[in-house]
């Protein structure tokens, strides 16, 4: 039994979770959780003992300084609780740390410890896999369940991913078996521009999280940092005539499967998106919206850096990016993002 204290009763607690590691192209949805945990300035509650679920040999704890002594932080994971106001009141559980190295079962099960205790109500994990995705167009986000139930009544896509899988699977499976209402939002990261950080998918992630929990969130200056990051990127790639090529075919393959899509509906959701960050207003309701924000990601376009991400090292010259060995995805079938 997990005893919390100094934790008042929650009003329809969800529970947002991410973790640094396979699940986590770009930084982009451990970046999600911790806007979130610093907007609403989220206070720390419990975390799980490191020793329990790391190789430290391949998490290393980090020596610090504090006033002059030394301190060690270690890698793990851990929870906090932010109560977002307005006219509905209703409280998060931020779920932010790293994949763990062992004893996935055990991990889930103190995890969902906490949520039964808590009484959420829902867990919602963010995740991102590296896509065969142009960086000019909106961050594909899809929203996957294992409840059918759930996949129909918020407009979701139900899981049929099968192969290798990272804790993001294990944790939804967990709570699917557990009875508790889970959905994963992942967001597909240009293959050719994987590092970190990615804020145009963090603020794909984060605006679909919005609309699925029907909950406005407030964006601080990650919409800029997305616009700067695209600019970046956009004049990176313009340097070599043949990534131009590559990401422009990129371009033509993902416009022309994404036609039929470019419904009056789904326009009607993106100008009602404008509409209630105008106002103030909240999200009209789960499902509501497009998968992706406007135009932009994480980080700015000076921690781009130089463009060693495009440069073959052995021959010392450009080439067009190729998709390096990565995650299964799910969709590898018919061109859609993984799902686990």
């Amino acid at each position: 039994m997990i005893e919390l204290e100094g934790v008042p009763e929650l009003i329809d607690p969800v529970m947002v979770a991410a973790f640094e590691g396979w699940n986590d192209a770009g930084d982009a949805a451990s970046t999600a959780v911790a806007h979130l945990e610093r907007e609403w300035k989220g206070e720390v509650f419990a975390a799980l003992d490191a020793e329990d679920y790391y190789d430290f040999q391949v998490n290393r704890p980090t020596v610090w300084l504090d006033g002059g002594v030394r301190k060690i932080t270690w890698p793990t994971t851990r929870l906090s609780v932010v109560r977002v106001g307005g006219d509905k009141p209703r409280d998060l559980v931020l779920v932010r740390g790293i994949e763990p190295s062992m004893r996935w079962r055990s991990f889930c099960n103190e995890i969902l410890g906490f949520a039964h205790e808590l009484g959420v109500e829902m867990v919602v994990i963010l995740g991102a896999l590296l896509g065969d995705t142009p960086h000019t167009r909106p961050v594909p986000v899809s929203g996957v369940t294992s409840d059918p139930d759930l996949a129909r009544t918020m407009d979701l896509e139900e899981t049929r991913y099968e192969g290798p899988t990272g804790i993001v699977g294990i944790l939804q499976e967990a709570c699917t078996h557990a009875g508790v209402p889970a959905v994963s939002l992942w967001a597909a990261v240009p293959h050719y521009v994987s590092q970190p950080p990615n804020p145009k998918a963090t603020l794909a992630l984060l605006n679909r999280l919005e609309d699925l929990i029907d909950l406005r969130i407030p964006l601080g200056e990650l919409a800029e940092d997305a616009r700067a990051w695209q600019v970046g990127v956009d004049q990176l790639a313009s340097e070599d005539s043949e990534v131009a090529e590559y990401v422009q075919t990129l371009e033509e393959a993902r416009d022309t499967a994404e036609l039929p899509e470019a419904s009056g509906e789904a326009i009607a959701r993106e100008f009602e998106r404008y509409l209630r960050r105008r106002d103030g207003g909240p999200a009209t309701g789960p499902g509501a919206g497009p998968a992706a924000g406007p135009g932009g990601g994480p980080g700015h376009a000076t921690d781009m850096g130089d463009s060693s991400y495009l440069r073959d090292t052995s021959s010392g010259r450009t080439r067009p990016p190729k998709p390096p060995k990565r995650e299964p995805e799910a969709g590898d079938e018919d061109g859609g993002p993984a799902e686990e």
